[in-house]
């Protein structure tokens, strides 16, 4: 796979993140995630098997503007 399917975009300034998949040259806009719970969801209900053990894997998920697993903007 040449990118992440999966893109976690930078916390927003009211918290969260964005979570897109790409598939099929295409992005679809899962939801805007609070947790690593949230995103767990997302990718099960984007048809993902197991999806926790895909959360620190850098070929299926991209964290962009911000450090994995920290889900609020910091000033």
């Amino acid at each position: 796979m040449e990118h992440a399917m999966i893109v976690v975009h930078r916390p927003s300034a009211g918290g969260g993140r964005r979570v897109s998949v790409h598939r099929d040259g295409r992005a679809e806009i899962l939801g805007l995630a609070h947790s690593d719970h949230d995103l767990i969801v997302f990718l099960e209900a984007a048809g993902l098997s197991y999806p926790a053990e895909l959360l620190d894997d850098p070929s299926w998920v991209e964290w962009r503007g911000g450090r994995p697993h920290e889900w609020d903007a910091t000033p």
